[in-house]
């Protein structure tokens, strides 16, 4: 079993308590700055573990809860999930394909495209 890692910030969800569902490894507080182009002042980054077998689930409420214009991810060595507002991709990492669809929804959204880092042609 390979559990997923990965990042939410706690400002992009509605109901902050489906945190307390997912381990979070550490917390990092990031000033914003006009590039991020967000109303908040700052972010709270949650670098999050999720076991194998609750990916599918925590994907779905985080789908549920998160914010319009925002997205969260977290992946293991063979998958991604890459969860938007009411919308989840499950991709196979070795799929250009699958990351491009992600990516061009993640922009179809208004998300800057420098923000949709999660596709591995972006550096």
């Amino acid at each position: 079993m390979s559990n997923y890692k990965g990042v939410i910030i706690k400002e992009s969800l509605e109901d902050k308590s489906l945190l307390k569902q997912i381990r979070i490894i550490s917390t990092k507080v990031e000033k914003v700055t006009k590039k991020h182009r967000s109303r908040e002042k700052q972010w709270t980054l949650h670098t999050i573990e999720i076991e194998e077998d609750k990916a599918d689930d925590i994907a779905g409420q985080i789908s549920l809860s998160i914010k319009d214009k925002w997205y969260a991810d977290f992946k293991n060595k063979t998958h991604h999930f890459i969860i938007f507002k009411n919308k989840v991709f499950f991709i196979d990492r070795t799929s250009l394909e699958q990351y491009n669809e992600a990516k061009q929804y993640g922009i179809s959204l208004g998300i800057p495209e420098y923000q949709v880092d999660f596709h591995p042609e972006v550096k």
